[in-house]
């Protein structure tokens, strides 16, 4: 389990350690060692922990990368989007090599410049369309 999960998932929803374990009906001690690894939680404790905070166990587990749940089986309040800064302690990495801050910064410039050029290739179309059918 990736312990640093738990603590970014928690303050990605702006709650506390004592807020969460009252959720999850726990000690707030007893949530607390699982994000400092004193403790290690049980199978349904995983799984009542990924339906909190609306991901899934394997995210948890540190099977897959990704802490949104992607599955239409958890029924959520809303859907959110996540921006990057909602989990400051989260780590990117490629190839198992974790991106600097310098390297986000660039990832963000590429994919930015990426949806203008389709943006731009779009109006491109549009217009020659437009011309082809005058």
């Amino acid at each position: 389990m990736i312990l640093n999960r738990l603590t970014a998932l928690r303050k990605g929803k702006r709650w506390s350690l004592q807020y969460t374990a009252d959720r999850l009906g726990i000690a707030k001690s007893t949530y607390a060692g699982y994000e400092s690894g004193h403790r290690r939680p049980s199978l349904e404790t995983i799984n009542l922990l990924a339906g909190l905070f609306e991901t899934s166990t394997d995210y948890i587990l540190g099977r897959v990368d990704y802490p949104v749940f992607q599955s239409g089986n958890v029924s959520t309040e809303s859907n959110q989007v996540m921006e990057l800064t909602d989990f400051p302690n989260m780590e990117l990495a490629v190839d198992g090599t974790s991106l600097s801050e310098e390297e986000m910064i660039q990832f963000i410039a590429f994919i930015r410049s990426k949806r203008e050029l389709e943006v731009n290739r779009n109006k491109q179309n549009e217009a020659t369309r437009h011309c082809a059918e005058i």
